[in-house]
């Protein structure tokens, strides 16, 4: 074989059919093995030729592979921070039944027993209001100092001169009557604090455990109730100051879903067993004293008497009392909305992660959106969550002008948000941390601005403004925002300002789509999130 037909040869080798370059070409020439090449050079120069392709091939494998750790490492952690009591666990409920629907729904069955909880509760504060013996100033709100953060703090209203007030007023001839037709519900109020501190008790019987923490005692630890009785005495709070606190770490919410506690099914057709029928069951207490509820919350004397006294149950967390005889069914399932208005009291940090679905414009990203506990006690914990954080949920509940801090009466809830609020947008660890202002609670400031409660006599600042929802919603966006402008380290950062009600599903998922979109396609831009 001649020189020129042994270059063609090792040319087809390089380049196979289909893909043989021109012998013009000169990277072909380039490419081409020397002409008079040795067997043993061409045994050499294959095997670097095989070495470099097994160090190409190796690069591309290290390349790949962090390119896949780098989206894992999409994540977006978000805080909600605000005061106790402005919405943050109802947002990050949202956020579940936006994001996590299925995992929501299935504990849905679980937060029927806080529902009731928080039912027994609202009535045990009427019968606590309306009782006789509750009419001295002793049993009014200058108790609180010693009760620390009830996290019931809607109930605690101010008068116009900035004094929390104990009226005398009205009588309720009825009240020993309706106490003694509700007293059964003392002993289960007592039961179900009990069974949702330990929900592996299954024994409904003979509760054993005490609930993990009972606020309002005044020794550290856990103090049981001496008797189950709603008996006003002479150190009693209209306030509700046993609100049952339960950890983060609980699990309550999986061990008491349906899926876990239903009984096998019926022989009567095969359909799943409810707790209907199981006599010890907590709703067969509710649903025998539900026409005595029913008569004492519309009792005109009742309701002329929290009159007096300023309570305003339905500005609480875990408002039933509208929806009494559904409530108290034996067959009630929690709707998606009962399960957002229902309260509960946890401490420690809430966290909620979700993947964006991968039809998604952000697919693939990781969110993390943390409920920091807003209670006086608990906001030293903020802190460590600053670090690396992308966004801030600020909540202020701007119907609570009218109200003060249970943790301080002296102190205004609305002056309490504005002061919070300061802290964050001036904390330099967070200048270029985008902030979304949720001005939270609108439904109940329209009510209460329609009732005509005058914003004037709480912010003498407010002077002769207009006392309309339209005018009042302005004062506090321009009020808030003026923080933002003045103490803010970063004058280029843009605060985004929502008026939100966030037990309200369609419009809170609306706000929620807008703000995601806004966190990801604005500030995290520069993160390589995208």
């Amino acid at each position: 074989m001649n020189s020129s037909s042994s270059s063609h040869a090792q040319s087809s080798q390089l380049y196979p059919p289909g893909r043989r370059r021109s012998i013009s070409d000169p990277l072909a020439v380039a490419l081409l093995p020397p002409a008079n090449e040795t067997p043993e050079e061409r045994e050499r120069r294959l095997r670097a030729e095989e070495d470099a392709k097994k160090r190409s091939d190796n690069i591309d494998k290290m390349l790949k592979e962090g390119e896949r750790r780098s989206r894992k490492k999409k994540v977006v952690k978000v805080l909600l921070l605000g005061q106790s009591e402005s919405g943050k666990s109802t947002t990050l409920k949202q956020f579940q039944l936006l994001h996590t629907p299925a995992e929501f729904h299935a504990e849905r069955t679980a937060w029927r027993f806080v529902i009731y909880l928080n039912l027994l509760r609202s009535v045990r504060r009427i019968l606590e209001a309306i009782a006789p013996e509750a009419d001295t100033l002793a049993n009014g709100l200058d108790e609180f100092d010693d009760y620390g953060d009830t996290g019931e703090t809607a109930s605690i209203i101010i008068s116009g001169s900035g004094a929390s007030t104990s009226n005398h007023g009205t009588q309720v001839p009825g009240y020993e009557s309706y106490r003694k037709r509700l007293a059964p519900l003392a002993e289960l109020e007592t039961r179900l604090m009990l069974q949702l501190s330990d929900p592996e008790d299954n024994d409904e019987h003979e509760p054993t455990h005490l609930p993990l923490q009972w606020k309002g005692s005044h020794t550290q630890g856990v103090v049981p109730p001496t008797s189950p009785s709603w008996t006003t005495s002479p150190n009693s709070s209209i306030s509700g100051t046993d609100e049952l606190v339960l950890p983060t770490s609980s699990n309550w919410r999986k061990a008491l879903r349906i899926d876990r506690n239903a009984n096998p099914k019926s022989p009567h057709g095969g359909e799943l067993q409810g707790w209907w029928e199981d006599p010890t069951d907590p709703v067969h207490v509710l649903n025998r004293c539900a026409p005595a509820i029913v008569e004492l919350w519309k009792d005109p004397k009742v309701r002329q008497k929290l009159v007096e006294k300023k309570l305003r149950l339905e500005e609480t967390g875990g408002f039933y009392l509208d929806a009494i005889d559904r409530i108290t069914s034996k067959m009630y399932f929690p709707t998606d909305d009962d399960v957002l208005r229902a309260r509960l009291k946890t401490t420690g940090v809430v966290e909620h992660t979700f993947t964006m679905s991968k039809s998604s414009e952000f697919r693939g990203v990781d969110w993390k959106i943390y409920d920091v506990g807003g209670a006086r006690n608990q906001r030293h914990a903020w802190a460590p969550y600053f670090d690396d954080v992308n966004a801030i949920i600020f909540l202020a509940p701007i119907s609570a002008f009218d109200q003060v801090l249970a943790e301080d009466t002296r102190v205004n809830r609305l002056e309490d948000s504005l002061y919070l609020f300061k802290l964050v947008v001036s904390n330099r660890l967070l200048s270029k941390v985008n902030i979304m202002l949720f001005l939270n609670k609108i439904d109940l400031l329209k009510a209460k601005i329609d009732s005509g409660v005058r914003l004037a006599h709480y912010l003498p600042a407010y002077r002769n403004q207009p006392n309309d929802y339209e005018n009042v919603s302005r004062y506090f966006k321009n009020k808030f925002g003026a923080v933002h402008q003045s103490h803010t380290p970063n004058k280029e950062r843009e605060l985004y300002i929502h008026f939100t009600s966030v037990t309200d599903t369609r419009r809170t998922h609306v706000i929620i789509c807008n703000v995601r979109d806004m966190i990801l396609t604005g500030n995290l831009r520069s993160s390589s999130l995208m």
